[in-house]
């Protein structure tokens, strides 16, 4: 069950915050979409990276060097897509616009899909350097949504300086989506247990991936095979042709990171000023990506019951060690007995459990939310954990507000064809459960599901290395949940040109989360081009 994120949008999970203004709009601001995440399968950098490092960091960045928007290398299969005109009209505040792209590169061609887009102009037409892409992670984020909820936490020398666009991936949202289920079949995979008992429920577990992976397959059609990384950093380079700019400019947050990260590894003359926040490593396998989320969200959990048992009112007692069991043996208990909730027909099960604590621990604001839900939960009523767990998975009250949840593993199991038998994932539970007893189980399973996805990717994902980028910003929080800080740490010596600035704190990605050194070091290197000092820490 290894989970991504992205921003929490006022609409969802509302939370107050003592800083100052533009923090306060940070909270209000954000949104999380999550789901599994089951791996990015890619081969370790090896060697050094400091030599390339040093060069990149004393070499001007590619955004400075006047060349053609569509570049002299891009293949002339593809000059149609290269050279279109983006058709800009108002929407709101806002500005919109569709690009083409085709479904398969290897075939330009051949069937064509929709990319939209929503931007907001830099607000001082004579300070404008370009247009900053924005990613708010998943895979399955909203691109156009994040728009309004980065540039309500943006600084305001970087909203003079840009326009801010945000595009829906291939397959996502209000691009031309992968639509795989009914609101019915989705509830019933969702709700799958997490952590199966016995023979007949592997094979459940096993078999509600294999049948969602057979839906994409055949409603899906070619765009099913079509929505990896690889694919969405390639459509960002026509994006970057589109709107004029010889360079690309991009901030991607969680598994925003990883597009950035491959753009840079596939097109490293082109690429800007690229700012990489909350980041994955790269070289981790299936298994390696969900034991570190099992560690991260280990860490953020202990980080809320330190704070919780210290208040007079905490549902969990007054003890850390204590407190942790008692959670652990509520949400076990859900399998066998799921609380009731004001919704029909909607018990909080096992899985719904898990999602509705997982998501108040990406921010330090939301926990007095898990308190009030785990205080109703243990007196038998689960409708908040339940509104909890559908703001994750953006479960509305008619049903599903967006593919989410069917973009996530699809994406990533083409990302990571990887497989791992259901013995095998049995045999991993004793060592997941040793780095986190809460949510071990839960993550050592994860990775059966793309071992069931019957789709498999066209290519392979690259080694990602960025040989000839200028410096990479990658932003790390030591207490995220999501995206451990050490895999930050791996990206940025990964990249040949990473810049690591270190955030101490908690919740997910660093950029408006309250710590001015931080939101300065990001806004500075995206306005100025001037890269933090390597080892920043906030």
């Amino acid at each position: 069950m290894l989970v991504g994120a992205s921003w929490v949008n006022s609409r969802t999970v509302a939370a107050r915050s003592s800083s100052p203004s533009r923090r306060e709009r940070a909270v209000r601001g954000r949104r999380i979409a999550a789901g599994l995440l089951a791996g990015l399968v890619l081969v370790a950098a090896c060697g050094s990276a400091e030599d390339a490092r040093d060069a990149a960091l004393s070499s001007p960045a590619p955004s400075d060097t006047p060349t053609s928007a569509t570049g002299d290398d891009v293949d002339a299969t593809l000059t149609t897509y290269y050279e279109q005109e983006a058709a800009w009209t108002a929407c709101g505040r806002y500005q919109c616009a569709s690009v083409e792209v085709p479904v398969d590169y290897a075939d330009p061609g051949g069937e064509r899909l929709t990319l939209k887009m929503r931007r907001l102009p830099a607000g001082d037409p004579k300070a404008r350097r370009g247009s900053l892409f924005i990613n708010p992670g998943g895979p399955g984020g909203s691109g156009v949504d994040y728009v309004a909820q980065f540039t309500a936490v943006a600084g305001d020398d970087l909203l003079e300086a840009y326009d801010v666009v945000g595009f829906d991936p291939r397959g996502v949202a209000s691009s031309t989506p992968l639509e795989c289920a009914t609101t019915a079949q989705l509830d019933a995979y969702v709700n799958t247990d997490p952590t199966p008992d016995d023979a007949a429920e592997e094979q459940a577990f096993y078999d509600a991936a294999l049948t969602l992976g057979e839906r994409c397959e055949t409603e899906g059609g070619e765009l099913a095979g079509h929505v990896s990384t690889v694919e969405v950093a390639k459509d960002l380079d026509v994006l970057r042709a589109v709107v004029g700019d010889p360079t690309l400019s991009y901030f991607g947050a969680s598994y925003g990171t990883m597009i950035g990260a491959t753009y840079a590894q596939l097109f490293p003359k082109r690429a800007g000023r690229l700012v990489l926040d909350g980041a994955i490593d790269p070289s981790l396998d299936s298994e390696g990506l969900n034991k570190g989320q099992a560690e991260g969200f280990q860490t953020a959990l202990r980080a809320y019951l330190e704070s919780c048992v210290k208040q007079d009112d905490c549902p969990l007692g007054d003890d850390v060690d204590e407190a942790q069991q008692r959670l652990s043996d509520f949400l076990t208990g859900l399998d066998r007995r799921p609380l009731r909730t004001s919704t029909e027909g909607r018990p909080v099960t096992e899985a719904l459990g898990f999602y509705g604590v997982a998501v108040t621990l990406y921010n330090a604001e939301y926990w007095e939310l898990l308190t009030r839900a785990l205080r109703q939960g243990l007196r038998g009523n689960g409708s908040q954990l339940l509104f909890l767990a559908d703001t994750y998975l953006s479960r509305g009250e008619n049903g599903y507000e967006d593919n989410s949840v069917v973009a996530l593993v699809a994406v990533n199991c083409l990302d990571d064809p990887s497989t791992m038998s259901l013995e095998e994932a049995r045999e991993t539970v004793p060592d997941f459960e040793s780095v986190s007893p809460v949510f071990g189980a839960s993550f050592a399973w994860s990775p059966v599901t793309c071992t069931a996805w019957p789709i498999k990717p066209a290519q392979e994902a690259p080694e990602i290395r960025a040989e000839g980028a200028p410096p990479i910003v990658v932003v790390g929080t030591t207490r995220d949940p999501a995206t451990p800080y050490r895999w930050s740490e791996a990206m940025a010596e990964q990249l040949a040109s990473g810049v690591l600035v270190t955030r101490d704190g908690d919740g997910h990605t660093g950029y408006a989360m309250g710590n001015e050194c931080v939101d300065d070091a990001i806004d500075d290197f995206l306005v100025t081009g001037t890269a933090p000092r390597e080892g920043l820490r906030c």
